[in-house]
């Protein structure tokens, strides 16, 4: 399993190429060969960016559903739709197409935050509303998520 770690500012070109820093290349070792998976994010107005390895961790529980069950059906369509393989080019770029450029991002100003094991690729000022949400207390939610491992989190 891929442990990621940072926060960076990037920007992308106008042709829509965003070039990976060089502290998460060395972070991804091995996994800067293989492909990544490019996809929307289920929860937050962003794009994600997972290492074929770990999509494919993913993939494997995702293959247990039932899918003569409706909601599961349901699910995977949700999950995969839009998902995308992308490399890097020779210059350590990933390419972001057009269309999920014009849906998640607003400026050239990108920010990319690792998430454990994925980049999340978020619009900067989205990011930042995000992080600064008064409305969430942050002492509080790792309270109630890392407090007690024996309580219910939901």
């Amino acid at each position: 399993m891929v442990n990621l770690i940072g926060t960076y500012q990037c920007k992308a070109d106008v042709k829509g190429r965003l070039m990976l820093p060089i502290a998460l290349k060395k972070q991804l070792g091995i996994n800067i060969n293989e492909s990544f998976i490019l996809k929307r994010s289920v929860f937050q107005p962003c794009l994600e960016l997972h290492p074929y390895s770990e999509w494919k961790l993913t993939m494997d529980k995702i293959n247990t559903l039932n899918r003569f069950i409706k909601k599961n059906n349901d699910f995977i369509r949700m999950f995969t739709a839009g998902v995308r393989i992308v490399d890097l080019d020779n210059s350590g770029r990933i390419l972001i197409p057009k269309d999920l450029l014009k849906t998640y991002f607003f400026k050239n100003d990108l920010v990319l935050t690792t998430a454990i094991n994925i980049i999340e690729i978020w619009d900067k000022d989205s990011y930042e509303n995000i992080i600064n949400n008064p409305e969430i207390d942050f002492a509080d939610l790792s309270e109630k998520v890392m407090g007690n491992k024996e309580e219910d989190v939901s």
